[in-house]
């Protein structure tokens, strides 16, 4: 009878015991992505923006990232989008006359054999000339090579803050022959081969 006892007990302990409680894994960290290679065989990525005194410029870096020789001669024509994906109205202007000085060089013709790379740089001042009309900021960008040919989406790093001027500058496209960055090697594995004496 005291043996039953003992085992009425615990299996009366093991009843009131909380079961555990499943926890989710933590989601794993989202990695960025490089931008895709394009159908055209092109990527554009944004360099980041810099700033001064009401004046923005953003570096653009297009890569041939296909198998074959890429003619590009002209200007990148930007296309803006808000916040709620609505289409902002903006004067794109070749060169930066009325914005800003030093960025009306001529275009010129230029072939990037695959890997090479080409830059050219949006320019944009933040300003607010008229209280009544409502400031603009571009959250979402597409870039054509130059007008005409198929638009490439570009992943911005903040926004494209036009303030109400609606006018935004491009300079020419030129060929970048700076040196591709090379991917770090791996680290190597240490060696598992045991030493002589240990296999004696």
């Amino acid at each position: 009878m005291a043996r039953l006892g003992v085992l009425a007990g615990t299996a009366l302990l093991a009843a009131c015991t909380p079961a555990p409680v499943p926890v989710d894994p933590l989601p794993e960290r989202h990695q960025p992505t490089p931008a895709a290679c394009s159908p055209e065989g092109i990527r554009i990525t944004a360099l980041g923006v810099d700033a001064a005194m009401g004046l923005r410029a953003m570096g653009l870096e297009l890569v041939n990232c296909g198998t074959g020789p890429y003619a590009l001669e002209g200007h990148p024509a930007p296309r803006l989008w808000d916040a709620d994906r609505d289409p902002l109205a903006v004067q794109v202007i070749p060169g930066a006359r009325s914005i800003t000085s030093g960025f009306d060089q001529a275009p010129r013709p230029i072939v990037l054999r695959p890997g090479e790379r080409a830059t050219a740089a949006l320019l944009w001042r933040n300003l607010v000339t008229d209280p009544t009309v409502v400031a603009s900021d571009g959250a979402y960008l597409e870039v054509s090579p130059v007008a005409g040919r198929p638009a490439v989406p570009v992943d911005l790093d903040g926004s494209i803050d036009l303030g109400n001027t609606g006018r935004l500058g491009v300079s020419a496209w030129k060929r970048d022959d700076r040196p591709a960055p090379t991917p770090s090697a791996p680290p190597t594995a240490p060696d598992a081969t045991p030493p002589p004496e240990s296999r004696l």
